[in-house]
C-alpha cells in the first residue's frame, strides 16, 4: 500500500510539472506567433512599395529619368464655338425690283471681287424705270429753259410774277423727279448717262458688294424673284475669326488681350492661334454663356465659317513644379509619382502621392504631400505601368 501511494505521488507530482510546462510555454508561442505575422506583413507592405526594373527592362520601356524643375504653366479655360466672320464681311444679294434671272455667272465656292457681276437681270418694269427716266430728265430739260426765259422776264420788269413762280415750282418738281429715278437707276446699276443718250437697257447687272466667296446660290436661271429676295451669299474669308462661348463661372478669367489655342474640327491634328479682341457684355440663355471673339494669327488651311472649334483661353502664367502627365499613375481617387534611384545595374521605383494642378498641353502642376529632395529623381513616364507591376507583385505575394 505504501509503495502504491508512493507512485501515485510520484505521478500526480509529475503531471503537475508537465501541466506547469504547458501552461508557461503557451503565451511564448503566441507572441512568436504575432511576431511572425507582423514581420511577414512588414516585409509584405514593403515588397509592395517599389518597383524594380532590371537594366533591360528599363531600356526596353525607354524609361525617363530626371530631376523636376520648376516650368510656366499657363491656366486655360476651356471653350467651344465656331469659326465666324464680322457682319461687314457677309453679303447678302437682293433685287431692288421684281425681275426674272436671264444669266447667273458664277457659282458657290468662286472668287468674287468688289463690284463683279454674279447674274443678270431683266424683266419689263426695269425697261418702264428707264423710260420714265429719260421722260422725266427730257420734261426737266424743258421745264429749265422755260424757267430760266421766266426768269429773265420777270427781272427785266416785263414777266408775270405769277408766271415766273408757276414755272419755278414746275421745275423744281420735275428736276426732283428725274433725281429720283435715277437714283433708282443707279440701284439696278443701270448708266443713267446712256439713258439720257437714248440706250435701253434689256438686262441689269447684279453685282457683288463685297470681295469674298460665294457661299450659296439660292436661284435658277429664268426664275423670277420678288423685291429683296435673297439671291446669293457673298462671304470675305479673310476676316474669319474665332467666336467661343464661355460659361458664366469662367467669365471673369477672360479678357481682351489673352490668347487662345483651338483646333478645326474638321482638321484635329491642326493647332490655331488666336487673340482675343473682343468679349460681349449679354449673356446668351441657353446655355448661360458670353460670347468672345478672337481674331485668328496663323490662318491655315480652309478655314469656313460655321465650322465647329474647341479651345483653351490661357487666362494666366505661374511657375510650379510640373512633369509630364504620363509621368502620373491614378490609384483610386489618389495620384502618384515614382521615385527612381538606381542600384547597381537595376532601378527602384517608389511612389509617392501627389495631388494634381493646372494641365498646359502635357504638363501637369503638382504637390507632394511630403517634403522631397532637390536631387530627388523621377520617373517621367510609364507611371501606369509601375503602378500595374507593382499592384501584380503585391498580389502574388499576398497569396
Amino acid at each position: 500500500m505504501k509503495n502504491l501511494s508512493k507512485y501515485k505521488v510520484i505521478g500526480l507530482v509529475m503531471m503537475l510539472v508537465g501541466v506547469t510546462a504547458c501552461d508557461s510555454s503557451k503565451p511564448e508561442t503566441v507572441e512568436n506567433i504575432e511576431k511572425n505575422t507582423q514581420t511577414e506583413q512588414a516585409n509584405s507592405e514593403g515588397e509592395a512599395e517599389e518597383m524594380m526594373l532590371t537594366a533591360k527592362q528599363f531600356d526596353a520601356l525607354q524609361m525617363k529619368v530626371d530631376t523636376l524643375r520648376m516650368r510656366n504653366m499657363s491656366g486655360y479655360v476651356e471653350a467651344n464655338g465656331q469659326l465666324e466672320v464680322p457682319p461687314q464681311n457677309e453679303a447678302t444679294i437682293t433685287s431692288v425690283v421684281g425681275a426674272n434671272v436671264v444669266s447667273i455667272e458664277v457659282i458657290e465656292g468662286d472668287k468674287v471681287n468688289k463690284g463683279q457681276t454674279v447674274a443678270y437681270l431683266s424683266h419689263p418694269n426695269i425697261i418702264q424705270k428707264q423710260t420714265d427716266y429719260l421722260n422725266a430728265y427730257s420734261n426737266s430739260q424743258y421745264l429749265k429753259k422755260e424757267f430760266e426765259r421766266q426768269k429773265t422776264l420777270y427781272e427785266a420788269g416785263v414777266g408775270s410774277g405769277a408766271n415766273f413762280q408757276k414755272v419755278e415750282a414746275e421745275y423744281e418738281a420735275s428736276r426732283s423727279m428725274a433725281n429720283g429715278l435715277e437714283a433708282q437707276l443707279q440701284q439696278l446699276n443701270v448708266s443713267a448717262s446712256g439713258v439720257r443718250k437714248g440706250t435701253i437697257y434689256q438686262r441689269v447687272a447684279l453685282r457683288s458688294p463685297i470681295e469674298g466667296y460665294v457661299q450659296k446660290v439660292e436661284v435658277k436661271t429664268g426664275q423670277y424673284v420678288e423685291p429683296q429676295t435673297d439671291l446669293m451669299e457673298v462671304v470675305d474669308t479673310h476676316h474669319v475669326h474665332a467666336d467661343l462661348m464661355v460659361f458664366e463661372k469662367d467669365v471673369y478669367k477672360v479678357k481682351k488681350g489673352q490668347m487662345v489655342t483651338f483646333n478645326v474640327q474638321s482638321n484635329q491634328g491642326q493647332e490655331l492661334t488666336a487673340e482675343i479682341y473682343s468679349v460681349g457684355k449679354t449673356f446668351e440663355q441657353n446655355p448661360k454663356a458670353l460670347h468672345v471673339h478672337a481674331e485668328i494669327e496663323n490662318k491655315q488651311g480652309n478655314l469656313i465659317p460655321g465650322m465647329y472649334i474647341q479651345g483653351r483661353i490661357q487666362t494666366d502664367n505661374t511657375t510650379t513644379t510640373a512633369i509630364p502627365e504620363s509621368a502620373i499613375a491614378p490609384d483610386g481617387e489618389r495620384s502618384f509619382v515614382f521615385t527612381a534611384k538606381k542600384e547597381g545595374e537595376d532601378w527602384k521605383f517608389m511612389p509617392v502621392q501627389i495631388t494634381k494642378g493646372d494641365q498646359d498641353g502635357e504638363w501637369m502642376a503638382i504637390n507632394f504631400l511630403t517634403e522631397q529632395g532637390s536631387d530627388t529623381q523621377y520617373a517621367l513616364n510609364n507611371a501606369y505601368y509601375l503602378m500595374a507591376e507593382m499592384k501584380k507583385e503585391k498580389a502574388e505575394h499576398s497569396h
